[in-house]
Order: structure tokens, then sequence, then C-alpha cells
């Protein structure tokens, strides 16, 4: 009888673990076949780290000083959105389109294409120097397409393209290092607030039928952050005390809206697709008013930073931080700390706060 027993037991302990290890199978098993990323800087895992002639690089310390690689190019302390979403559908950290080891077997999973300093527009950010704009990084997708190719049959990469999830979170250049540097650039000496996010909105619009046409079909498309409450715009003292630049906000905050009703339409044109605003700006003002709430004491402020007027502009080379960056919402002058991008990431994700239009990451996996 104790024979059985302990025979009895030791089944159930082998049952056991095949259903615990069948059940993590089941919750590893990636949610979407890829995912490519389209974007700047709150995007870019690496790719400015290969131009000779840009301002927008980040392979130094404090950069990477919480990520497992060390610095990478990623303009973080840690894991930036696309990271934590990944890992959330289940899938790696994508590789930079630029990395040398990205091809083969090594692209299957996605590819990132984003670019510090990017913009909509072609010259949004040049005077960074060297990016790749949303245009060369479509037809950087267009490269990956080809070697796709080589790996798979017609059919079978239609399949994959149509459940790969596109996230594009792109724009914010096109107002901080464009429309918004009248000493600079001379856009908005041509075109009233609202003129220029319809100019922004027809070439997005464009670039997105492009990449539906390239047989993509679920699409998570992030709108603006409030420009007039990063520390670069209040280092400028232009903002009330304790308040954002509200002038900034509100001319962001055209393209927004003029992006949820893009997506809108694109839904109701193309039946077969997934078309999703993210909202970013509201996603920022939420951690900025309820700061508390997320952990977090800092907002208006880098967690590295120089300068009487707070951070100039990136993290100086092996600068000291602040001990305490995950409560923090902003990184250097622009950019959000890893905790910041864990939180958004999660939000993106389930839709537990300020739900992503007309439905969140998870449900666009299982649509």
């Amino acid at each position: 009888m104790e024979s059985q027993c302990s025979h009895s037991i030791v089944l159930l302990i082998i049952c056991t673990i095949l259903i615990a290890l069948s059940w993590i199978g089941a919750m590893a098993k990636p949610q979407f076949t890829a995912m490519y990323v389209f974007g700047d800087s709150l995007s870019d895992p690496g790719n400015n780290l290969y131009f000779h002639i840009t301002a927008t690089k980040s392979n130094y310390l404090p950069y990477g000083i919480d990520f497992p690689d060390g610095p990478t190019g990623r303009f973080c302390n840690g894991k930036i959105l696309v990271d934590f979403l990944a890992e959330l559908v289940g899938l790696p950290i994508l590789p930079a389109y630029k990395s040398p080891s990205t091809n083969g077997k090594n692209i299957l999973f996605g590819v990132n294409y984003a670019s510090s300093a990017a913009g909509i527009l072609h010259e949004s950010g040049s005077n960074f120097g060297h990016r790749f704009p949303l245009s060369e990084q479509i037809q950087h997708f267009k490269n990956t397409l080809n070697q796709l190719r080589y790996q798979m049959e017609e059919d079978e990469m239609s399949k994959y393209l149509a459940n790969a999830l596109l996230f594009m979170a792109i724009g914010s250049n096109d107002y901080s290092n464009n429309y918004l540097m009248p000493q600079i650039f001379v856009s908005s000496h041509l075109y009233s607030p609202g003129d220029f996010a319809d100019l922004l909105i027809k070439q997005y619009a464009g670039y997105i039928l492009e990449l539906h046409n390239l047989g993509l079909r679920k699409f998570y498309l992030v709108g603006n952050p409030p420009y007039g409450c990063s520390p670069l715009s209040l280092s400028t003292g232009h903002a009330p005390p304790g308040q954002c630049i509200s002038s900034s906000n509100n001319i962001v905050e055209m393209f927004n809206s003029r992006l949820k009703s893009l997506v809108a339409h694109l839904n109701s044109n193309f039946l077969d697709s997934q078309f999703v605003f993210g909202p970013s700006f509201q996603w920022f003002s939420e951690l900025r008013e309820n700061s508390s709430a997320y952990g977090l004491q800092v907002t208006d402020k880098g967690c590295c930073r120089y300068g009487p007027k707070n951070s100039e502009l990136l993290c100086l080379p092996l600068q000291i931080p602040c001990a305490n960056r995950d409560q923090y919402l902003f990184w250097d002058y622009a950019h959000p700390t890893q905790a910041v991008n864990q939180i958004i990431a999660q939000w993106a994700y389930n839709g537990s706060f300020s739900n992503s239009y007309p439905r969140n990451i998870q449900q666009m996996a299982q649509k």
C-alpha cells in the first residue's frame, strides 16, 4: 500500500509539473508573429550609433545604467517602451535595424527602425544631423521584407505580416525640432498650427497606407506627448510655476485629435485591418498630475541634468545621475525613465488607464 501511495504521489508531481510547463509554454507563446517599430528617440534602440554626423547618440554612461547590456543607444537609464511591450506580447527585445547582426533568423520576430530626431517630415530634426526620417524607415522595412522572402513562402509571409504588430510613435520632432523652432525652420511662418497638423496627417496617412499595401494589418499608432511639460520646455522659464507651456501643448493636441480621427477613418475603410490610437498625451498628463500614485516624486526635472536651467540637452558622459531614478518621470531633458516606460507599456497593452482607441494591444492580438 505504501509503495502504491508513493507511486501515486510521484505521478501527481509529474502531472503537476507537466501542467505547469504547458501553462508556461502557452503564456510564453508570442501573441503576434512579429513586431515592427517605427519612431524617434523614444523608441530608438541604437540605430543612430551608426551615424558619424549626428548629435543624437547615447552610447555612454549614464545611459543604460540599468539596462542589462549597458549603454546601447537607448535614450533611457534602462528599457524603453517598446522593450517592455515586446516582452508583454511574448516576443524578444527587437534588434536595431542598423546592427550588423540584424539579418537571417534574427529578423523573424521583428525589427526596430526608430531613429532619434526623426520626424514625419524629412527636414524635421535635421538640426541634429543625420537620422532616419519616417520615409527612410519604411524603406528599411522593405529591405527586411526582401530578406524574409528568402526564408518563407509567399502565402506564409502574407499570414505572417497580417498577424504582426506595427508600433509607430512619431511626430514629436515635427514640433520640437521643426514647427516650434522658428529661428531655424520656416514651417511656422508658412502654416498655421491647424494647417501644419493637416500637413503632417496627410503625409502620415500616406505612409500608413504604404505599409498596409505591403501586407501589415495591425497598426498601433501613438500620439504625441505634452511637449510643453518636458523639462526642456520648462527650462525656458516661459511656463507659470508648477504648470506647463499650454500654447505648445495646444498645438501638439491638434495633431493628436487628427490622428485619432484618421484611425477611425481607416478602421471604417479597411475592415480586414486594425488601427489603434495610443493616447500618449493623456498617459504623460496622468503621470504628471497624479505622480505620487505611481511612485513618482519629480516630474519637472531630468534625473541626469546639468546647468542652471535644468537639462540643456542629453546627459553628459559619465555624469552621475540621481540615485532615486525610479521616482523621476524624466531621465534627461525629454525622455522618460525606465520606470515610466514600464507603466506606459502596461497601459498600452491592457488599457488599464485611458484606454487606447478603439482597443488595446492585448485585444488586438485576440481579434
